[in-house]
C-alpha cells in the first residue's frame, strides 16, 4: 500500500461523505479531514484537484444546490470564472473528494474511495 496520506474534503451534513468516510476508516485508513464549508480550498488548491481528477471545474458543481440554481446556473464563464465560483461558495462543490497522492476522486458513490486504496 502507498503511504500517501489520504486526505478527504468532507461535509459531515452529507451522508455520502460520511459514508465514504466510514469507508476509509473501516479499512483501517485515519484520513486527514478537511471539512471544506469551513476551511474550502484556495483557487491554486481546487485547480490542483481538477487536475488530479481530470476534470473541469463546472462537472464539480452541485447543480441541485438553490444557490447554483438562483444565481449560476445562467451564466456564462470561464475555467477561472468557476474556480473563483467555487473557493466563493464551497456549498456548490461536489462531496466528497478523496485525494491520495496525484489521484483523486468525487466519492460518488462512496464506494469509489477504495480506488484509492
Amino acid at each position: 500500500m502507498n503511504n500517501d496520506q489520504i486526505i478527504i474534503f468532507h461535509n459531515p451534513k452529507c451522508s455520502k461523505s460520511r459514508q465514504a468516510l466510514a469507508i476509509l476508516r473501516d479499512t483501517g485508513i485515519s484520513p486527514k479531514i478537511i471539512e471544506y464549508l469551513k476551511t474550502p480550498p484556495s483557487s491554486t488548491e481546487l485547480s490542483r484537484i481538477l487536475l488530479l481528477l481530470d476534470m473541469e471545474p463546472q462537472n464539480l458543481v452541485r447543480k441541485t444546490e438553490k444557490y447554483y440554481k438562483e444565481n449560476i446556473s445562467k451564466l456564462s464563464l470561464s475555467r477561472r470564472g468557476w474556480i473563483k465560483v467555487l473557493v466563493e461558495n464551497p456549498i456548490l462543490i461536489e462531496r466528497p473528494i478523496v485525494v491520495r497522492g496525484e489521484k483523486a476522486i468525487v466519492g460518488r458513490p462512496p464506494e469509489k474511495v477504495l480506488d484509492l486504496i
